[in-house]
């Protein structure tokens, strides 16, 4: 079963268990997927389901933010809620240390790296790690070891 099928059994498990933040957050996800599908600019695949999921996560961290920044800790902690729920679909993300090693062989295999291939290094890593690890935590490791450099 995709990532999508499992949504969907979640939503009716959480229909069924009154779950309101639960269902509240699988309704939104799933809508985001069907507005893609409905689109039909490409298919809808396995990895662009795990896409949508992903910007659903970065979504509920950046409203977080927000949130606090104006003082409405009650609409951050509704939004983090949504964000633990969505996690639950997220493939298993790499840790500081293993992008730090993946940053650190592909500027080995590239012969080294200065501030100004940075564009280049971080397509490259993207690429690779996609669905993996985040983005905002992909460059700041490589902004540091090409400081470093």
């Amino acid at each position: 079963m995709g990532l999508l099928g499992r949504i969907e059994d979640d939503l009716r498990a959480s229909i069924k268990s009154k779950n309101e933040e639960k269902l509240r957050t699988l309704r939104m996800l799933k809508a985001d997927i069907l507005y893609e599908k409905t689109k039909g600019t490409e298919e809808l695949t396995e990895e662009k389901v795990i896409e949508i999921v992903f910007r659903g996560a970065k979504k509920r961290k950046e409203s977080i933010t927000e949130f606090e920044k104006a003082g409405r800790i009650d609409l951050a902690d509704r939004e983090r809620v949504e964000l633990k729920i969505i996690e639950e679909y997220l493939p298993r993300q790499m840790s500081e240390d293993e992008i730090a090693k993946a940053v650190d062989d592909r500027i080995k295999d590239i012969g080294g790296a200065s501030q100004k291939d940075m564009g280049k290094l971080m397509s490259l890593m993207m690429k690779e790690l996609k669905g993996q690890a985040d983005g905002a935590l992909v460059k700041k490791i490589v902004a540091d070891r090409l400081q470093k450099a």
